[in-house]
């Protein structure tokens, strides 16, 4: 099925743009604060250890957030959650614009991180769900391709309002989603897979056995370490972008207007893994991505001229975005219903570790005086022991039903 049939029943066309918005907003604020770090660095003098720890301690909210409106969700419903955790990072994000000290917005991102963390996973297991299995990947990854929008107007908001208006307007305008939760709370319902298993609830404990059953074991396994990886290397690299421009020797302004060319390049990445994922599957997709990031990773460090870097971040931004929307589509399809937040929460939290060690890395190695050549071989070498663990211990769930497979008839 084209992407333009996928969009053709109102019902669910409503469902993922209505989640896609919540998903803009979530990469709006992260993207914003990649943005606003540099500006600060300046404003505050703080040192590269500080501007990683920042970056990390949003990291730290998303995995606790990640978890708990992962299990969250698959006790209390999916809308619930996703209504609860877009109010926290929305309120969370406009009190950071009167941020004192170092500390104060410390703890503010932390509170920020939590709702942005527990939304992500909430929003695409409620798209994958409402989604029969031939079009789920495509629709997932498609609700990915929100996250770029979101980056391309964080982009412009550090672009023409940081510079004019400074970083604590930018940090208002991300408490605009909390009205966006107004409308919302009418425009979704929970997917009818839940509903229907509403009455066969299991508990918490049971869910996370289940997760890590024989059954599951190695899927689980394999997954934790694909969510590390790819976070890892995507937070390490891209929340350091406008930052590493600068240190590569660009004004801060003409480093924002690089980055968001950049980050343009992220929407045809989601397209194309949106376009190949029904048609040579999760896997396929998933492996080709990451080894493609990881060159581009390789390329990015290295580039000497200008072109050379953008051109280098433009393919940085198309394959590691694509294998993003991937991951998301192919999270939940290893799960049944019962325990698929729970599976995808944990899964999402476990990654988040990974972006909590990647900025905060970066920063230290940069204190040091390691070249920035030398920091990104680590990303490379990550993101190819990613793309082989999924490779060698992978399941390929292109087509498949975890409901159907545990109530026999798969």
């Amino acid at each position: 099925m084209s992407i333009t049939s996928l969009l053709r029943e109102p019902s669910k066309r409503k469902l993922l743009f209505s989640a896609g918005i919540s998903w803009l907003f979530d990469a709006m604020d992260v993207g914003i604060i990649s943005f606003i770090v540099a500006a600060l660095a300046v404003e505050w003098k703080l040192g590269a250890q500080q501007i990683g720890f920042l970056a990390a301690i949003n990291s730290v909210g998303m995995a606790v957030g990640a978890a708990v409106a992962g299990a969250s969700a698959d006790r209390y419903g999916r809308r619930a959650v996703l209504l609860a955790t877009l109010l926290i990072f929305s309120a969370a994000s406009g009190l950071s614009a009167l941020a004192t000290s170092f500390m104060m917005l410390c703890v503010l991102r932390f509170i920020t991180g939590f709702g942005l963390g527990g939304e992500l996973p909430v929003a695409s297991t409620l798209v994958s769900e409402s989604f029969s299995a031939k079009d789920r990947g495509r629709a997932v990854v498609l609700l990915e391709s929100f996250w770029a929008c979101g980056w391309i107007v964080a982009a412009l908001i550090a672009y023409f309002v940081i510079p004019v208006y400074g970083w604590r307007t930018a940090f208002l305008i991300g408490a605009l989603p909390a009205l966006y939760a107004i409308y919302l709370r009418r425009a979704i319902q929970d997917s009818p897979r839940f509903i229907e298993q509403r009455s066969r609830k299991l508990t918490f404990k049971e869910r996370i056995v289940s997760v890590w059953s024989a059954k599951y074991r190695k899927s689980t396994g394999t997954l934790w370490v694909l969510w590390f990886i790819v976070v890892f290397s995507y937070y390490g690299m891209f929340l350091w972008l406008p930052t590493v421009m600068v240190l590569k020797g660009f004004s801060l302004v003409k480093s924002f207007q690089y980055v968001l060319i950049m980050t343009l390049a992220q929407l045809p990445g989601y397209f194309t893994a949106a376009y190949l994922i029904e048609r040579f599957g999760r896997k396929f997709v998933l492996v080709t991505y990451l080894l493609l990031t990881a060159v581009s990773a390789l390329w990015f460090s290295t580039a000497g001229t200008e072109g050379n870097l953008i051109a280098a971040g433009i393919s940085l931004s198309f394959f590691n975005l694509g294998a993003w929307g991937a991951m998301y589509a192919y999270t939940p399809e290893l799960y049944p219903t019962g325990v698929r937040s729970t599976g995808v929460g944990f899964a999402a939290a476990f990654g988040r570790i990974g972006g909590i060690i990647g900025p905060y890395l970066v920063g230290l190695l940069v204190a040091i005086g390691h070249s920035i050549t030398s920091i990104f071989i680590i990303f490379f070498v990550a993101i190819l022991f990613g793309a082989l663990a999924l490779l060698f211990f992978g399941k390929e769930t292109k087509g498949t039903d975890p409901d159907e497979a545990i109530n026999g008839n798969g």
